[in-house]
């Protein structure tokens, strides 16, 4: 007999952890479980390219709640990977074959790293960091000043590298884009990342697509044309995609590769809910959907599902943000995230700091603020008022 929940929350990330809060706190009542393949309380993953990767904090402080937490809530917290959605019969197989049932499930299965289609990206030097469990391989692998090659020039990228300068590794990083985060960022910011990198001591070599990394004995050496990188170990920062095997072969519409829910976080189904990086999500202000890859989304699209799931009114209406922190520096950002047409870059005080405004379409879209707190704020306000372009 399967296993009855009323709240059945599918991943043990922010958004799932969130939305069994936001589900209590909202009087919702019933059995309430958190299946997670990780095995243990859903924690902070930001510090993995950061701070714990550099050693300033340990494993013990990531945890987003104590484990009495779930004791104080009712919830359970549920060890297993799920293998299977029946949404017709509400129910979950995990893949020792327990079948649990729902009332509402949440999709909270997050988002895989993506390894690049190249001869040697297998290869098991070649590291991805998105759990807890992928820096520990990394620590393990890594000697005392081991070269380090990292592929990609992301946000994940750019701290990967500057940590592992911390920590006093050669780093390479190595990109098809012209220059760290050209892509996201514009010209401008990417610019005064290049110059951060370079000042602590990461050499760039940019705007070459890698073809293939090859072993050679304890070694491995990326190719990216006429470029030879080599190192005893290589970081693939390239970004990520959400994991939607379970809502694919359940029948549930999809959007550019991710579960299509609206601005309260419901799926095509009525029973099943998606939140965090497996979704693409109406946005009730902007209204259209937005994809966004932040922790602080993915709190707050796991609260509003864990409201809409107790019955309560809720929509995603706040504007996107996030933190990116390269070695020293920190970056500030906010914006819809799909795009824009127009950048202006202005500095702010004597210490190098300096705002990055973004337009699209005649309004503005978007904020990168450095040691310029005041006007991420501000700007992030702006954002939320549909602000003409030029601001």
């Amino acid at each position: 007999m399967s296993e009855r929940h009323a709240l059945l929350v599918l991943g043990g990330g922010p958004a799932g952890l969130a939305a069994a809060r936001a589900y209590r706190a909202a009087g919702g009542a019933g059995a309430v479980a958190i299946v997670t393949d990780e095995h243990r309380m859903p924690y902070r993953r930001p510090p993995l390219t950061k701070e714990l990767l550099r050693g300033e904090i340990e494993e013990a402080e990531l945890p987003i709640e104590a484990e009495g937490w779930l004791s104080a809530h009712d919830v359970r917290l549920v060890s297993g990977r799920a293998v299977a959605l029946d949404p017709d019969a509400a129910t979950v197989t995990l893949s020792g074959g327990r079948e649990l049932a729902y009332a509402r499930c949440l999709l909270a299965t997050g988002a895989e790293p993506r390894r690049l289609p190249i001869p040697g990206a297998d290869d098991p030097a070649v590291r991805v960091l998105r759990t807890v469990d992928h820096l520990r391989e990394l620590n393990a692998r890594l000697r005392p000043g081991d070269p380090v090659t990292v592929i990609g020039s992301g946000f994940l990228g750019c701290e990967i590298a500057a940590s592992l300068r911390v920590r006093g590794h050669p780093v390479t990083v190595v990109s098809d884009e012209p220059l760290p985060n050209a892509n996201r960022l514009g010209e401008a910011a990417a610019t005064e990342l290049a110059g951060w990198l370079e000042a602590d001591g990461v050499e760039l070599r940019m705007g070459r697509a890698v073809d293939v990394i090859e072993r050679d004995g304890e070694q491995l050496t990326v190719r990216a044309g006429a470029e030879r990188v080599t190192a005893e170990l290589v970081m693939m920062a390239c970004g990520v995609a959400p994991r939607v095997e379970l809502a694919q072969a359940a029948g549930l519409a999809l959007v550019d590769g991710a579960v299509a829910v609206d601005a309260a976080m419901r799926s095509s189904n009525p029973r099943v809910l998606a939140a965090g990086d497996a979704c693409l999500a109406e946005h009730a202000t902007v209204g259209r959907r937005l994809r966004v890859e932040h922790w602080g989304d993915a709190l707050i699209h796991g609260e509003i599902a864990g409201k809409t799931a107790a019955g309560v009114a809720a929509a995603w209406d706040g504007v996107p943000g996030f933190w990116s922190t390269i070695g020293t520096r920190t970056l500030k950002y906010a914006a819809w995230g799909d795009g824009y047409d127009a950048n202006r870059l202005e500095r702010v005080g004597a210490d190098g700091g300096f705002v990055v405004r973004y337009g699209l379409g005649g309004e503005l879209a978007g904020v990168l603020c450095h040691q310029a707190d005041a006007e991420y704020d501000r700007g992030s306000a702006a954002i939320g008022r549909r602000t003409p372009w030029p601001a």
